[in-house]
């Protein structure tokens, strides 16, 4: 075990969006890092030149700042960041030093130029394939002398390859226990492509050990890596960490969590309306669990008094909407009510039915509308939908919908709304929920209608539909609503039943 400081990392590379897999790994890594006391470092590993994008690198880093991961060392972006004494962060400013550790093991007799082209190598493999021996390379390169290397290496292109030793490579998995390679199903692996650019397996070894990583937790899709890993940390002689390979996420049909399982970045998280303490509970739940019993939310603080890495498991973890969407459901209810206003109002804004810079009165309005609908939400940009009969009553689609006929079609429904009309017109300015109250027991008395044949008819006539938000949280929010300055005008009680009677 290491006695010092535990530090962790997270070494994304810039050329998409955050997966949800990716955020796990990074709070698995946060949550270790501050349960410990640690240090949590930021990387970012931008060598693919080709795919690697600035403004992937943004997007990831609001991300992680969106679940609250901050990091103690990482990337300076212009006007913030942190940095640290083992900068630069980005491995495109770190090829120099890569050069400086290739150069140390050529010297040293732990590496060398490999001249085989790509041709000669394919033909190695198809020979491999057809002996039924593994696919890895013959080492033929290994028994050119230094100097005769030298000489070619002038005048032909050569990759550099690490000598692996002829034993099993071994190390130690937090989650999966004792780990080991043979030998002979490890190829001298290529450290540096003819091209001169180095390859992932080298240059995150250089910058783990470098950095002074305690603890590499990360995909268990890396744990082919691993060995080769530690055959670099043993040529340069450093201190090998240890490792924690982490389940795959699989979807519903118990394949690799991708786009096909619907939303999986965390950009796609956000925009839908899902809380950031809500995925940081999830995401920790898929593979982890505190002891001592079965407890499902968790606070931030909570997660980071409680996370140990000895509890992750190494079985796949299936992601679960609808646990995301109760988890969701718990937190949006425990939300301040003006966060919620700031997280909603885009929604209606973007669909024209909010003014971009709302005064008090409509903020304040905004608010009840949103304490009206939240039970029935899953997430944030569903709640323009659930509302929508509040902004735009359609009395035509009402009367047209099967399921209202029949409900409007008997007498019973006629009288009712004939009565609720008559109510409506004896008064002058809008209708209140205690009036609500006392006329549908009038109506009630007077025409022998109850339950459903009371108050579906009213709802079908206020909302287009039979089913909804309890009166005497509708009736205040619609008259309100219809007194304010909208991008539409939403019709008040009075003139919705006027024209769905007149429809």
């Amino acid at each position: 075990m290491h006695t010092r400081k535990t530090r962790v990392r997270f070494a994304p590379s810039p050329t998409g969006l955050l997966h949800v897999g990716n955020a796990r790994t990074a709070l698995y890594n946060w949550l270790f890092a501050r349960h410990t006391g640690g240090e949590f470092l930021l990387r970012i590993e931008d060598t693919d030149l080709d795919r690697s994008e600035a403004r992937h690198e943004i997007q990831l880093i609001e991300d992680l700042k969106w679940l609250g991961l901050n990091w103690d060392e990482g990337p300076r972006l212009p006007g913030e960041g942190v940095e640290g004494p083992h900068a630069p962060y980005r491995q495109s400013e770190r090829l120099a030093i890569y050069e400086q550790h290739t150069a140390q093991l050529l010297r040293e007799g732990k590496a060398y130029r490999c001249f085989c082209t790509s041709e000669e190598l394919e033909a190695e493999r198809v020979k491999a394939v057809a002996d039924h021996r593994p696919q890895v390379y013959s080492g033929k390169c290994r028994s050119i002398s230094p100097a005769d290397s030298e000489a070619r290496a002038a005048n032909k292109p050569f990759a550099i390859r690490l000598h692996i030793p002829a034993r099993p490579l071994r190390f130690h998995d937090i989650v999966r226990g004792d780990v080991e390679f043979p030998a002979e199903t490890i190829s001298d692996p290529i450290l540096v492509r003819s091209s001169g650019v180095p390859v992932y397996n080298y240059v995150v070894t250089v910058d783990d050990a470098l950095m002074e990583i305690t603890h590499v937790i990360r995909g268990d899709d890396h744990i082919s890596n691993t060995p080769k890993q530690v055959a670099i940390y043993e040529a340069f002689g450093w201190a090998v960490p240890e490792f924690a390979h982490l389940s795959t996420i699989l979807g519903s049909d118990r394949e690799r969590l991708s786009k096909r399982h619907g939303a999986t970045s965390v950009a796609s998280f956000r925009e839908m309306g899902i809380l950031p303490e809500a995925l940081v509970n999830y995401l920790a739940l898929l593979g982890w669990g505190a002891e001592g019993g079965t407890r499902e939310t968790f606070t931030t603080e909570e997660l980071t008094h409680e996370f140990k890495i000895e509890r992750v498991t190494a079985a796949p973890a299936t992601f679960d909407w609808a646990k995301l969407h109760w988890l969701n459901r718990h937190y949006l209810k425990q939300c301040e009510p003006l966060r919620l206003v700031s997280l909603a109002a885009p929604y209606f804004e973007t669909a024209g039915l909010l003014p971009e810079r709302a005064d008090t009165a409509t903020l304040a309005w905004f608010e009840k509308l949103i304490a009206l609908f939240l039970p029935a939400l899953d997430q944030l940009d569903q709640l323009p939908a659930k509302s929508a009969f509040i902004f735009q009553f359609d009395p035509d689609a009402a009367h047209a919908n099967e399921e209202n006929a029949a409900f409007l079609a008997t007498e019973s429904a006629q009288k009712v709304l004939a009565a609720f009309a008559v109510r409506l017109r004896s008064i002058s300015g809008p209708a209140t929920a205690e009036q609500f109250k006392i006329w549908m027991n009038e109506i009630k008395a007077e025409t022998g209608a109850k339950g459903k044949e009371l108050f579906h008819p009213v709802r079908i006539a206020l909302t287009g539909a039979h089913s909804g938000p309890e009166f005497d949280k509708l009736i205040p929010v619609i008259e309100e609503g219809s007194q304010l300055e909208l991008p539409l005008h939403i019709l008040s009680v009075r003139e919705r039943i006027e024209q769905f009677l007149a429809d």
